[in-house]
């Protein structure tokens, strides 16, 4: 669910470093063990074990997600134009492990006042930054769009790119909250000033369907 316009890319070379400090400074991931996730036999969660530079690993952040879920979904028709129409849905996602958990692909497929809606994430984990990628299309566009990247910190996960929008460079920011055994939400944001303010034009609250856990 990852960039769900097809919204195109450029000059992201300027706003990498930006990003970067944005992304660190956002103060925000989540620690698998309040969710019972992978353990090791000291009891600590895989999640939280040191990494060789020192750092938490963040290899099973995911872990959570595996399965199948309702999706109640709202999408603002057109962001950052003073228009407030909301469009809802609602559908299944599913959510499958790969390379162990180092990667995940989410299938999203929905129907609502806007008409059908296909939607395809790989989620791909950097062991060198221990961050995460976040890559997303739409069956419309048939193409991924550019990558949110971050991280999971105290039970929240943000994700920053930079994109165009209507030929004015933004930023995107991608927030997975609310986070428990059965349910999540999923929230995108657009700023225009350089991260100043943020416009919310994409919200998801996924239900786990009984009996469908990975």
């Amino acid at each position: 669910m990852d960039n769900r316009f097809g919204i195109g890319m450029d000059k992201m070379q300027r706003f990498r470093i930006v990003l970067r400090r944005i992304v660190f400074c956002a103060g925000t991931s989540f620690s698998a063990s309040s969710l019972g996730l992978a353990q090791t036999n000291s009891g600590k969660s895989v999640t939280d074990m040191p990494t060789s530079a020192g750092q938490r690993g963040g290899e099973h952040d995911f872990d959570f997600e595996f399965g199948t879920w309702k999706t109640e979904l709202a999408r603002l028709l057109h962001p950052l134009s003073g228009s407030y129409t909301w469009v809802k849905y609602e559908g299944t996602s599913v959510v499958r492990k790969v390379w162990n958990g180092r990667a995940n692909l989410l299938e999203l497929e929905a129907e609502g006042s806007a008409g059908h809606f296909e939607g395809l994430s790989v989620r791909l984990y950097n062991p060198q930054s221990h961050q995460w990628s976040l890559n997303f299309a739409s069956s419309r566009a048939g193409t991924f769009s550019q990558p949110t990247i971050g991280e999971f910190k105290n039970g929240r996960g943000e994700f920053f790119d930079q994109e165009t929008l209507n030929g004015r460079a933004i930023l995107v920011r991608f927030v997975i909250s609310d986070i428990t055994p059965n349910s999540c939400r999923f929230e995108q944001a657009f700023s225009d000033d350089g991260g100043k303010t943020w416009e919310v034009n994409w919200i998801a609250k996924d239900t786990r369907i009984k009996g469908e856990a990975d």
